[in-house]
């Protein structure tokens, strides 16, 4: 049952060679770092606990040092299984040099592992990730040498393929929430997200190991039942905290938690290359449609939206359990002012995987003739997919949203012409991209509609490969996008028929 105690305290109960799980997500959502910060500070005075192996669903950190970085030191942790690692930029070194095992899963997938664990049951079994890296014929989401024992494997049900992601016993789960009572019972109530935060204590306490939450508050008065995230049965050690902030940007707004409703900020609207690629994209977007939007160059076209009078229009959610709402971009992305519903990710996953959405607008690091997209690994740097592949395998419609090349890339608009003032000098339209984060071949299997939106052109995947389809006014088919291409797209007819000959 729940003890009362100190950061310190827990920190010295870690031992050598455990398996930890956490929750947060970017922006410091329920990102336990006090508890965290303790457990570095014990290591780096004493050179324990070490060894350690670390699961994280999402990207937990401010890429300062807090979150997963307070385990980014030599020694310290032997493997990482993780969903995204851009938020600990340290992390990322000791992967990319092999000092570290490392695993890149599925975010909804590990999220979703967490419970299978809990349950007991023989881990996750889907189709996410089929012919991506994460599939055992690809790599099995290795991410160096170091790393070597099989976490994942394909497997045939009724004669079709799917992935089995392995259950793992867990030593300590590592939670933050916004109070406890007495009784242990952890409440999220002031929270602008839910996350996985049940599912992680789930598979601490049902694997014999240890739930230590960090909480703000020790209310005198007991939790509301109905506000009870983590059962106080499950929780063994608690911390109060009471300068834990809600997020990066709040110590608590109760718009975030969605406890009321206030005043809607002004949308910022995207500027550059950013919007130009934004306005494209939202004319992709039907009517009345479930949508989800994904970080980086996605995260502008709800602003676009909105400006237009269409805010309204569709139904938008991410992976973090938001629905609706005006959500927020960059850091903070993941979060909402006025959210319609909070829910667990957990759920959230199982709903997109399951096809829940009719249409994701997703970003794009590289593309290649087969229509696979890499976003998971930038030049050496494992990124991870976050929950990118859980939701690629469900959405009926993907539209992937980037610039054409990296590194460089000017351009302007003016009078709807676009002009390209200076060309990147690395191409993200290649030959075979570096990490199969979406894969092409499994989507024109499923049956999937797939777009491919630039700054310059827009592409779409059809049964023979990509097909350049759309060139934007002022842009030279052949000198500005042909030309700086690794591969040959299939090119539409009427682009041929309007083209100035070369």
């Amino acid at each position: 049952m729940n003890k009362w105690t100190n950061a310190a305290a827990v920190a010295a109960s870690i031992f050598d060679d455990a398996t930890i799980a956490i929750t947060g997500s970017g922006g410091g959502l329920l990102e336990p770092d006090a508890i965290l910060a303790a457990i570095e500070a014990r290591f780096l005075e004493t050179g324990h606990p070490r060894d350690l192996t670390v699961i994280h669903a999402l990207g937990v950190g401010d890429g300062q040092g807090s979150g997963l970085g307070r385990f980014a030191h030599a020694g310290m942790v032997r493997r990482v299984i993780g969903g995204h690692w851009v938020w600990s930029p340290a992390m990322q070194r000791l992967a990319e040099s092999g000092q570290i095992e490392g695993y890149s899963f599925p975010g909804g997938v590990i999220a979703t592992l967490f419970r299978e664990i809990g349950a007991g049951r023989p881990g996750v079994i889907t189709r996410v990730g089929l012919r991506t890296f994460v599939d055992p014929r690809l790599g099995g989401g290795k991410l160096n040498d170091a790393t070597t024992e099989n976490l994942v494997e394909l497997i045939e049900i009724g004669g079709k393929e799917f992935l089995r992601y392995k259950p793992l016993k867990i030593d300590f789960s590592i939670v933050m929430a916004s109070s406890a009572d007495d009784n242990g019972n952890l409440s999220t109530r002031h929270e602008p997200a839910d996350l996985d935060i049940y599912a992680v204590a789930l598979a601490a306490h049902n694997s014999g190991g240890k739930v230590i939450a960090q909480v703000k508050s020790r209310p005198r008065s007991r939790v509301p039942a109905r506000l009870v995230g983590v059962p106080g049965v499950m929780v063994d050690l608690t911390v109060e905290t009471p300068d834990q902030r809600q997020c990066q940007i709040s110590e608590y707004d109760a718009t975030l938690s969605g406890e009321t409703l206030g005043e809607t900020p002004d949308i910022e609207m995207p500027d550059g290359m950013r919007l130009i690629v934004a306005e494209r994209a939202a004319k992709e977007l039907g009517s009345n449609q479930s949508v989800n939007f994904g970080f980086g160059f996605p995260g502008a076209i709800p602003a676009v939206l909105a400006s237009q009078g269409r805010g309204n229009e569709y139904w938008g959610s991410v992976e973090q359990g938001i629905h609706r709402g005006a959500m927020l971009d960059g850091a903070m992305f993941g979060t909402a002012r006025n959210a319609d519903s909070i829910m667990s990710s957990v759920d959230q996953f199982d709903w997109y995987s399951g096809g829940g959405i009719d249409v994701t607008f997703l970003g794009m690091g590289e593309f290649d003739e087969e229509g696979n997209v890499n976003v998971s690994k930038l030049g050496s740097m494992v990124v991870g997919p976050g929950g990118f592949m859980d939701i690629a395998q469900g959405a009926k419609k993907l539209v992937f949203c980037g610039a054409f090349e990296a590194k460089g890339l000017r351009v302007e608009r003016k009078s709807d012409a676009l002009k390209i003032l200076s060309p990147g000098s690395v191409p993200k339209a290649v030959k075979k991209v570096r990490h199969v984060t979406f894969s092409g071949v499994q989507a024109r299997l499923d049956g999937k509609e797939v777009l491919y939106i630039t700054e310059r052109a827009v592409f779409r995947l059809d049964t023979l490969g990509v097909c350049l389809v759309e060139v934007a006014t002022g842009v030279d088919m052949y000198r500005d996008v042909l030309s700086r291409m690794e591969f040959t797209p299939l090119i539409d007819e009427r682009l041929l028929e309007s083209a100035p000959a070369h």
